[in-house]
């Protein structure tokens, strides 16, 4: 069956122009007998600007224990910095309780946290596109198991036929047989 709209009418009790388009994919692919699945890294579902894969960088290192670690060696530098190495030049450039150091941990969450929630939305959109593959890939494997039900089923019902059909004819000879042995 090669006609998208009879698969649709068929096997989804549908029109095809009142289906929504992932079905509507899902039965050119059934008709075509063309697969649909495709590796999810083969191409990214939702177009990227350079300011997203930018803030999906961030939000990639941002989470790393990398940057965890250059963090906390910083920090570390920072107030050893400030706590021993300019104590003894007597040069210090941000004194205990080292407001300075506050202020960019404070711009750096600031700057942060919405790159990191672009980046949570932009894979919630990946997902997304993701999900609506997963359900014309499930779509169309329920529909081709429906077609080899249908199919098998023919061939069972051919064969009750033949079987039927031979059954026929062994009655048949078995009652010219038993009328040719019984006496005239």
């Amino acid at each position: 069956m090669k006609d998208p709209e009879a698969i649709a009418r068929r096997l989804l009790g549908a029109d095809y122009a009142a289906l929504d388009p992932h079905s509507r994919n899902v039965a050119r692919h059934v008709a075509g007998h063309s697969h649909i699945a495709r590796h999810p890294d083969a191409r990214d579902p939702v177009d990227s600007t350079r300011g997203q894969r930018a803030a999906d960088a961030v939000a990639r290192f941002g989470g790393s224990w990398t940057f965890i670690g250059l963090f906390m060696c910083v920090l570390l530098g920072w107030v050893l910095l400030n706590s021993w190495l300019l104590v003894a030049a007597n040069r210090v450039f941000d004194p205990y309780p080292y407001i300075l150091l506050n202020l960019f941990l404070s711009m750096l969450a600031a700057i942060q946290a919405p790159i990191i929630l672009m980046s949570q939305n932009r894979q919630s959109e990946k997902d997304r596109a993701n999900a609506g593959h997963d359900y014309e890939v499930n779509l169309k494997a329920e529909l081709e198991i429906m077609l080899l039900h249908e199919k098998l089923d023919a061939l069972r019902q051919g064969q009750w036929e033949e079987l039927l059909a031979l059954q026929k004819q062994q009655l048949a000879l078995l009652s010219d047989l038993i009328a040719q042995q019984r006496p005239a």
